[in-house]
């Protein structure tokens, strides 16, 4: 049974007016938990059907002009707008939630998500609409971006301030799963229509099922956590924790610095995050080093150990820290971008490997990325600087990993990958550093 605890505001005298402690809203972190893992793992099924379908589908349906290498670029191209687009709707949700409130907020980002899926579900290819196509499908990704912007909730930070002191790197790491469970679905998904259907109907037909499936996904779990956000207890509950939206501008003003650490702290995990799951893919498909259905199963199959790792990064983090374990798996990340050459360059065999264990290392260390660092916003700020730094982190990690990875992969060789993650590493142990530094001064 979960055990249901009080937040307790911080006493002070400068706040006569705050709520009789035995009035506050009792709420238990795991039921926090369940709303946060059932947002997440929407989102990333959406993200991870765009991905795969930049791979297998994109190249063929609406960029069928160009060779197969061109085609995926620029697919992977547009997949970056979302990224870009985040940060935006971020920004222009948090005013309409200031303005009208958290439940027309999600309300609204449900209709653009939604929208922008359906739009991309029913869009006809390049053969029927020439390059109209393609402009749809860059502006049906930005809605998609703006539309996950305006989702955030507040739920990880809630989860934060109400996890156990003791328990934080748990209860950080459980949001986390969202992502091996969405990318599991979606690759699941994908591998079950690839090897069902012959080549035409699949490029014809049989990849728009994904996108009906996330529309629905999307739909139901937006829903459920609006069902949640906006009871008396969550309401009551965020407000003593003062998560209210703040205006971007002031946001950047009086944070911008622990913004930019906040982006940068994690940056190896989210360079990792499409090297391991969209890259791998479109280097077979681009080499045809073995069969696209194989590389699937093994990704399916790496997403479970993802899980396991993720499960296992609240355990370490709690014995350890947050922020050792997040510079340790860096550095980890590090040792293994150095292999990345030998692996993806070699025999299927050596492919898997490399796609296995580097699933084992996202887990590990994207299990503690979230939140690492938020600790630094004054608390009237930690519920627009977390969706902020994780917003600018997407955007400058993971944004343009399978475009730069791929391009330059196929000019200068596998060590761009190397060259790609090194940096990230590089990024992290320095952000990690600057912080420490912060706080040894404070």
């Amino acid at each position: 049974m979960m055990t249901s605890i009080t937040h307790k505001h911080p006493s002070s005298s400068a706040s006569p007016a705050a709520p009789d402690p035995a009035h506050r809203a009792q709420v238990a972190p795991g039921e926090i938990a369940t709303g946060v893992v059932i947002g997440r793992a929407s989102e990333y099924f959406d993200f991870f059907v765009y991905g795969l379908a930049s791979v297998l589908v994109f190249p063929s349906v609406f960029f069928p002009t160009m060779e197969r290498l061109e085609g995926m670029l620029y697919a992977f191209t547009i997949f970056s707008f979302a990224f870009i687009a985040r940060p935006f709707g971020t920004a222009l949700f948090m005013k309409i939630q200031r303005r009208w409130g958290r439940g027309i907020k999600l309300t609204a980002a449900l209709f653009v998500l939604g929208t922008a899926t359906a739009g991309i579900a029913f869009l006809p290819g390049y053969n029927s609409l020439g390059f109209s196509s393609i402009v749809l499908l860059s502006f049906f990704r930005v809605l998609q971006g703006i539309g996950f912007g305006g989702s955030w909730d507040g739920l990880p930070s809630l989860l934060a301030l109400n996890a156990p002191s003791q328990r934080r790197g748990w209860y950080a790491m459980i949001g986390q799963l969202g992502a091996p469970i969405g990318f599991i679905v979606a690759s699941a998904l994908f591998l079950f229509l690839y090897t069902s259907l012959d080549g035409g109907d699949f490029l014809d037909w049989g990849w728009r099922y994904p996108f009906y499936v996330a529309f629905a996904i999307n739909v139901v779990a937006l829903f459920a956590r609006l069902r949640l956000v906006v009871t008396e207890e969550y309401t009551q509950l965020l407000e003593e924790g003062e998560l209210e939206p703040i205006s971007t501008a002031e946001m950047l003003r009086s944070q911008g610095y622990n913004l930019f650490i906040g982006a940068f702290a994690a940056l190896a995990s989210y360079a990792l995050f499409h090297l391991v799951t969209v890259f791998p893919l479109s280097w077979v498909v681009i080499g045809a080093t073995q069969d696209v259905a194989n590389v699937l199963a093994v990704q399916i199959v790496g997403g479970f150990i993802a899980i396991v790792c993720t499960l296992a990064s609240g355990r370490l983090a709690d014995r350890i820290g947050r922020r050792t374990t997040l510079g340790l798996m860096a550095a980890l990340i590090g040792v293994f971008a150095l292999f990345a050459p030998y692996l993806m360059g070699g025999s299927a065999v050596r492919q898997d490997i490399f796609i296995l264990v580097g699933f084992a290392l996202l887990g590990l260390s994207y299990g503690q990325a979230a939140g690492t660092v938020t600790a630094n916003f004054e608390r009237r700020f930690r519920y627009t600087g977390a969706a902020l730094s994780s917003d600018f982190a997407w955007l400058f990690g993971a944004a343009f990993a399978p475009l730069v990875a791929l391009g330059l992969s196929s000019t200068f060789g596998l060590v761009a990958v190397s060259a790609y993650l090194l940096s990230g590493t590089a990024c992290t142990l320095v952000a990690l550093r600057i912080n420490r530094a912060l706080e040894t001064r404070d």
